[in-house]
């Protein structure tokens, strides 16, 4: 009798159930490549709006919470809902300053974040609602504008990753920032990850991210500039409870500033989709992606019931998947359970927040970039040579850097206009879905493209027709 096949060469790396041990060693790397990003859009948020300091925390276990149901959700799947890939669920980059805007225009406070709740419930219905049907419209959404997008996406995060390297933003015009030690330390962290990756076995080189992180706190500590005094501050156990903060109010113009922060945020995890498909051979289709859309509806409507904010797949930790080269999905469940944990133990919460800035930057910096890089890969399906798509991606990757270039561009625009163009992922994700209905849908003009055999054979260059 022959022997059975092994399950090792019938199942899919991302359907892989590994270990117990590594599912909780790779799914607490991605928490602490994640947990600097999930914190930040609620520490920008209450700050923005004036709340109190356990206002704030309660936003940011909230958000934790709902970062680790949703993430179990995408990646496990219930009915339609989910992609059934290793994918970790965050608050979306392109929300924040529209929730700035209502928040402040409603008076700021927990009044301003009422406002803020009912536009992120009503897009949230909205996304669940639209996601069959925006999933067959992905032949819109070509190599060239998915790719356009993510690199954009890595591009605009990189000067995060920079400022957390140089000490944090909020160091920003003190002497502290941008300090040699700060800059040793996230150099010494890029270094000693890629030192892993260069010289480690597999599995140490799947784990260079977390022992990086931890390589360098432990550094940091060692020279006394790590303080673990919120820890012992923080309470051990909190739970968000819904609508905490009162019964949301519904709004016409907040809910169409928020329902244009979803679209492009439907963009967004198209694009994460396509690529997390490309990094770990899975095949992606219009089903998939629609799973994908309505687990970041059902997370939207989540986070606005539990005091939490827009979902989307998180493109960070995309970077983490092709740098450490684990494709279970199952580690994104640990991941979720791990942050379902972190937002009901808030002093838990702190120990992962005391991980310096510089540190998470010098590990930042490789993922952001990475993020940025699989953007460049999709580009590469595209027909660069053909002046459209070039014109596409040059004009894209101009205005997305618009917005932290000219601020006083933005400064003079009606609030309403300003919260949705405000940020360079939304406005050059825009501009490259504009501009592909302009150049490759709604015409009837031949398209133009250089002739390479001409070129080859000495002959010049030419155009071709098509």
């Amino acid at each position: 009798m022959s022997p059975r096949p092994s399950s090792r060469h019938t199942t899919h790396p991302v359907d892989e159930l590994l270990p117990i041990p590594r599912l909780a060693l790779y799914g607490f790397q991605h928490v602490l490549a994640f947990y600097a990003a999930a914190v930040i859009v609620p520490v920008l948020l209450g700050n923005a709006l004036g709340l109190s300091p356990q206002e704030l925390v309660h936003l940011i276990n909230a958000d934790l919470l709902t970062c680790g149901v949703a993430s179990i959700i995408q990646a496990v799947g219930v009915w339609k809902v989910g992609a059934r890939l290793p994918l970790v669920q965050g608050v979306t980059f392109t929300a924040v300053s529209p929730m700035i805007a209502i928040g402040l225009g409603a008076g700021g406070g927990t009044a301003g974040l009422l406002v803020v709740y009912g536009a992120v419930i009503t897009a949230g219905i909205a996304t669940f609602a639209f996601a069959p049907l925006f999933s067959k419209l992905v032949k819109y959404f070509p190599p060239v504008v998915i790719g356009t997008i993510l690199t954009i996406i890595g591009i605009t995060l990189m000067p995060v990753a920079l400022q957390d390297a140089a000490g944090g933003a909020h160091l920003i015009g003190t002497p502290a920032y941008g300090s040699p030690k700060n800059l040793a330390y996230a150099l010494g962290t890029l270094l000693f990850i890629l030192a892993l990756v260069r010289v480690g076995k597999p599995f140490l080189s799947s784990l260079a991210v977390l022992l990086g992180l931890v390589a360098g706190t432990t550094v940091a500590w060692l020279f006394g500039d790590v303080d673990f005094g919120a820890v012992g501050q923080a309470d051990w156990f909190g739970v968000t409870t819904p609508f905490h903060y009162g019964m949301p109010r519904f709004e016409l113009l907040p809910i169409a500033a928020m329902l244009v922060v979803m679209l492009i945020t439907m963009v967004e995890t198209t694009g994460d989709v396509y690529a997390i498909g490309e990094i770990t051979r899975k095949k992606v289709d219009a089903d998939t992606v629609a799973r994908a859309l309505r687990a970041d509806g059902v997370a939207t409507v989540l986070g606005g019931v539990l005091n939490s904010f827009p979902y989307v797949a998180f493109a960070e930790n995309i970077g983490l998947v092709r740098m450490s080269k684990v494709m279970s999905r199952y580690v994104v469940v640990a991941a979720g359970a791990f942050m379902v944990v972190l937002g009901l133990l808030p002093k838990a919460g702190s120990l992962a927040a005391s991980v310096p800035h510089p540190v998470l930057g010098g590990a930042a910096v490789s993922m952001f970039g990475i993020v940025a890089a699989v953007g460049v890969q999709i580009l590469g399906k595209a027909d660069l040579r053909e002046e459209r798509n070039t014109l596409i991606l040059a004009v894209s990757l101009g205005a997305a850097l618009l917005p932290t270039t000219v601020t006083p561009f933005f400064d003079r625009m009606p609030d309403n206009v300003r919260a949705v163009l405000n940020s360079g992922i939304t406005l050059g994700a825009l501009t490259a879905i504009a501009l592909n209905l302009l150049f490759n849908v709604f015409t009837s003009r031949s398209a133009m493209e250089i002739d390479w055999a001409e070129v080859d054979d000495g002959d010049g260059i030419g155009a071709v027709a098509h």
